[in-house]
């Protein structure tokens, strides 16, 4: 049995896409393929409003949703009951648009991990997690600026109520530090590492599925490499499960995150 066999390809072959379009890698229209899966990440669910907002003009009669709309309508509703409602309040449905498009974009961006052809999820880059991260961070510190003005929500920022005033320093600073640079941090590291993470495991089993099968096929091969020849496989096949598992529950966590963050700065005795 050739136990060199078992090479596993370099991270950076991994995440490096080239540019699909010959001749332009220097050129400000690159576009690789994780530009791609973005592409469809954002136009993945203006598809689906659109097609199913002409299906409800086309019905002569109200009826129960299906097919495309009963997409559209769960995807409102989940965002609606389980996440503006259980974090911000009635207060917080003015930023549904916003919430939805948020978690509609991350899952599409990470659901590619488990595409056949692609098998890459695009928040496996770091780029993107930051952008969002930013994005977020904008929002909720406008939302706060806006209702309660700057010195006011920097006071209800940085000062809880009743913190012994020999305290009120660190905990100023600790709680300033937390708002502003960790709440961000935090977010985009979790979504990248998440998906980085997944993405490697789920290669690292591939490979091992492929090197498995092939050596299994030989004379010389072991009985007890035979035997455990569907584990690597069985194993690739149950962690791609779990993956789409994660691809939900990472955008579920962005999502709701930025919902408490946006509470927080609308209702900040809460």
């Amino acid at each position: 049995m050739n136990l060199l066999a078992l090479t596993f390809p370099d991270i950076g072959h991994l995440l490096e896409w080239p540019n699909i379009i010959p001749g332009l890698d220097d050129s400000i229209f690159a576009l690789n393929k994780v530009g791609i899966i973005y592409l469809f990440a954002f136009l993945a669910p203006v598809v689906i409003f659109v097609m199913a907002k002409r299906r409800y003009e086309r019905s002569e009669v109200i009826v129960a949703p299906r097919g495309i709309q009963t997409v559209a309508e769960t995807s409102v509703g989940f965002i609606r009951e389980n996440i503006i409602m259980q974090s911000i309040g009635p207060d917080g449905l003015r930023y549904l648009p916003f919430l939805l498009s948020m978690f509609l974009f991350i899952f599409f961006s990470n659901i590619t991990e488990v595409v056949p052809l692609i098998h890459f999820p695009a928040n496996a880059r770091m780029a993107m997690p930051v952008t969002l991260a930013i994005l977020v961070w904008l929002v909720f510190n406008g939302v706060g600026i806006k209702n309660h003005g700057f010195f006011g929500y920097l006071k209800n920022v940085v000062v809880p109520p009743g913190v012994p005033k020999a305290l009120l320093p660190l905990v100023a600073l600790i709680e300033f530090v937390s708002t502003f640079i960790v709440r961000p941090f935090s977010l985009a590291v979790r979504l990248f590492a998440n998906m980085l993470a997944g993405h490697l495991l789920l290669v690292t089993f591939a490979v091992l599925s492929h090197t498995v099968f092939w050596l299994a096929l030989t004379d010389s091969t072991p009985t007890w490499l035979v035997i455990i020849t569907p584990a690597p496989f069985l194993m690739l096949i149950g962690l791609t499960g779990f993956e789409i598992l994660v691809a939900v529950l990472q955008a579920f966590i962005f999502t709701i995150l930025t919902a408490v963050y946006i509470g927080g700065a609308l209702h900040p005795e809460h």
